[in-house]
């Protein structure tokens, strides 16, 4: 069994505490890595030597702190095989899946290659007599990123490039389920130049959690995850005076308006409602075709569709659809769920619990799972289940598809699928959800706008990645200069209008 490591001052270290968690290979059940989680003691250690490490850099040159960007995207460029591996061996996922998902990280550590001008302040001469008035973007100091299992490189990139090129030193921790990517990503950006301590990857748990967002040296938290959790760190965090940035769970929907053409539509949703096993926040897990023509058209083409996925293990590398689930535990949950929904009248077209795979079958597989006739009080519906399962959700009309969207808890991410521009005009202007495709499943933006949700998928108000990210990670300071030509004699004592 692999003993992972800790990333500490540029070297893998072990874990202290003696508390550990093991992972199994979720493609064969077997026991694969043991993962030490870090106590409080350990946590404020490490941050300290960050603390130290951080003014420093702060220091360096902003184009010096983009030239370590540009020579570590590079070095992801050259490892992508490796790390997509890494990702595919711990997560589950397909190959394929796994470059995209190293990619997806790329494009934002690319994107920080132009950090210099993103944190260029503002500069006003003669703002009144003898006033010049500047300001300048600052690093925060220590920052911290807690980021999720199932995009094991995307994430740690989104949070540890705008962090780093801005100056600041951060405290990574990864999944406890998936380290082993971020790992080898802090080695690479010290190949890439990054100074010894600006970045340590620390594994734990809700302990070193909890040290996280309780050491005051941590001046922002940046935090990926499930909802409760997401809620639980904004507000621990905002009580001890830090900044976050808190994005949580997703139930997404796609509305297929009578105009849409069935068969885009049913290739957008297979891929989207299943692909990574549905471990995706972004996934598209609610169909919502509108008039019963429309639903019964729309059924006939994905399930064939569906029946047709190929399910199996990432060493098979080109010939599967998607993997397994992280966990027994994920799996065993997804399965209650899709039991529950048996239990509450959909109608179960294709089921995907007993699904084996012959020589894996220990492995954390759920084979496709497709739903009709579900409505907004079924369970089902009302979780975010994080599998491979879709449901399909019937509605007479357009007001009432978007109203059930309006209505929902979550707002990550939303898509609608019409050849009418109006309709869809409408649709981007009125729906509440953050992210939204217009003839596009998973409308993730590109790294130079932002990502972010709304309502219950996402807590504080600045999005991940692109300006905004930038903005996250650093604080503004605004000096007004007088100088003496326009310094009049005696004192002032009163606020006044500028001459």
């Amino acid at each position: 069994m692999q003993e992972i490591m800790n990333y500490v001052d540029g070297e893998m270290v072990p874990g202290t505490s003696g508390r550990y968690t093991e992972n199994c290979n979720p493609a064969t059940g077997e026991p694969a890595s043991k993962v030490p989680l870090a106590t409080k003691e350990e946590m404020d250690a490490i941050i300290a030597k960050a603390a130290a490490a951080q003014p420093a850099w702060a220091a360096t040159n902003p184009q010096r702190r983009a030239r370590v960007m540009m020579k570590f995207g590079a070095l992801i460029n050259e490892h992508m095989d490796e790390l997509a591996e890494l990702v595919s061996r711990e997560h589950g996922k397909t190959l394929p899946d796994a470059r995209g998902d190293v990619q997806r990280g790329l494009e934002v550590v690319e994107v920080c290659m132009g950090a210099p001008h993103m944190l260029k302040g503002e500069y006003m001469n003669d703002g009144g007599p003898g006033i010049d008035l500047y300001s300048m973007r600052q690093p925060l100091g220590v920052v911290a990123g807690i980021t999720p299992f199932n995009f094991p490189a995307m994430i740690p990139l989104w949070k540890m490039a705008p962090a780093l090129v801005a100056g600041n030193a951060m405290i990574l921790k990864p999944s406890e389920r998936c380290p082993s990517t971020s790992l080898r990503l802090a080695e690479l950006l010290k190949e890439a130049g990054l100074p010894d301590g600006v970045l340590q990857v620390v594994n734990g748990d809700k302990e070193a959690v909890d040290a996280i967002l309780d050491n005051e040296d941590i001046q922002a938290v940046g935090f990926v995850g499930s909802t409760p959790i997401a809620q639980y760190i904004y507000g621990r965090a905002a009580t001890n005076g830090k900044r976050a940035q808190c994005f949580g769970g997703a139930k997404n929907h796609m509305i297929i308006m009578p105009d849409a053409d069935m068969d885009k539509a049913a290739d957008a949703l297979v891929g989207a409602g299943f692909g990574a096993a549905g471990e995706r926040c972004m996934a598209i897990s609610v169909a919502v075709p509108v008039g019963e023509k429309t639903a019964d058209a729309l059924r006939e083409r994905l399930v064939p569709r569906i029946e047709a996925l190929k399910v199996g293990p990432y060493t098979s590398e080109e010939d599967v659809d998607y993997g397994p689930v992280i966990t027994a535990q994920a799996k065993d949950r997804i399965n209650g769920l899709i039991s529950s929904g048996v239990e509450q009248g959909a109608e179960l077209v294709t089921d995907g619990r007993d699904f084996s795979l012959q020589g894996y079958e220990n492995g954390y597989y759920v084979g496709p799972t497709f739903f009709d006739n579900v409505t907004a009080d079924m369970d089902i519906y009302k979780e975010e289940i994080f599998g491979p399962v879709l449901s399909q959700v019937r509605t007479e009309s357009y007001d009432e598809a978007l109203d059930l969207i309006i209505k929902n808890n979550y707002g990550n991410g939303t898509s609608i699928f019409t050849a009418d521009g109006d309709t869809a005009r409408d649709f981007a202007n009125k729906v509440n959800v953050g992210m939204v495709g217009i003839n596009f499943p998973i409308p993730v933006p590109l790294s130079y706008f932002t990502f972010g949700g709304w309502k219950k998928s996402a807590f504080g108000d600045l999005n991940q990645y692109g300006p905004d990210a930038l903005r996250f990670y650093t604080k503004t300071k605004t000096v007004t200069a007088r100088w003496f030509s326009g310094i009049k004699e005696g004192g002032e004592f009163a606020f006044k209008a500028m001459d």
